[in-house]
């Protein structure tokens, strides 16, 4: 391939990216991260983005190149002339992308077992889903309900969850993370939340006819706040 061809491809993959780039951060996908695990999830968003965005790149550079360089004329039917594979183009293109799935693999890897890691002296709260309702039990509290989360800035917790009828599913966008739940099956989800704020909880599992109202709360205090708020008799 001449050097000049090869400029001009490098210069519609350059072109292609960073028409890309601008779809992907102009927009803010994503909501304003609420906790520690929220900020390492968005890194493996983000890492994978940019590999797709390369990907995108080649390919939109090789398409058009090909279109623009090759495309024949209006009223020419003949076949192209023929070709035999590229025995060092078919390594190139089966090496690469199993690099790259590799290390997502390995980065999404990386970032589950931090986001699993408890800290020390967890805050352990029972979650339980109920057509169409959250609620909230402290056992370190005097098993003190809520139908509001209410979670101490900063801190390690540990949500356990259970359903008391058909699929939920538990889910904070500022959080990044979700949970199916499943009847008979206790999951547990680790949060450190490290932004003062109300956020949605949301069901995410097709539940019945008031699956859309299934909304709850998630305030996110001091610890003093919280230590006041938890230390209250009766549920709030």
């Amino acid at each position: 391939m001449r050097r000049g061809s090869i400029v001009q491809l490098i210069l519609i993959g350059v072109l292609a990216g960073a028409i890309a780039s601008v779809f992907a951060l102009i927009p803010g996908w994503l909501p304003q991260p609420a906790s520690d695990e929220a900020g390492r999830i968005d890194f493996v968003f983000w890492f994978v983005t940019g590999i797709c965005i390369f990907v995108f790149s080649i390919v939109a550079a090789v398409t058009v190149y090909t279109v623009w360089k090759f495309r024949a004329k209006p009223d020419d039917d003949s076949d192209g002339p023929p070709i035999h594979g590229h025995t060092g183009l078919e390594i190139v293109w089966t090496a690469v992308p199993t690099l790259l799935v590799t290390a997502i693999a390995v980065v999404s890897a990386i970032v589950l077992a931090k986001d699993d890691a408890q800290g020390a002296n967890p805050l352990r709260i029972e979650v339980s889903a109920q057509q169409f309702f959250w609620s909230y039990r402290y056992p370190s509290f005097g098993n003190k309900q809520s139908a509001v989360l209410r979670l101490p800035v900063d801190r390690s917790v540990v949500l356990r969850m259970t359903t008391k009828d058909v699929l939920h599913s538990f889910w904070v966008p500022e959080f990044r993370q979700k949970q199916d739940l499943v009847p008979g099956i206790h999951p547990t989800l680790h949060i450190t939340p490290n932004r003062i704020g109300t956020y949605p909880v949301i069901c995410t599992e097709l539940c019945g006819v008031g699956h859309a109202l299934m909304r709850s709360r998630v305030i996110v205090m001091t610890p003093d706040k919280f230590r006041a708020w938890a230390s209250k008799k009766g549920p709030s």
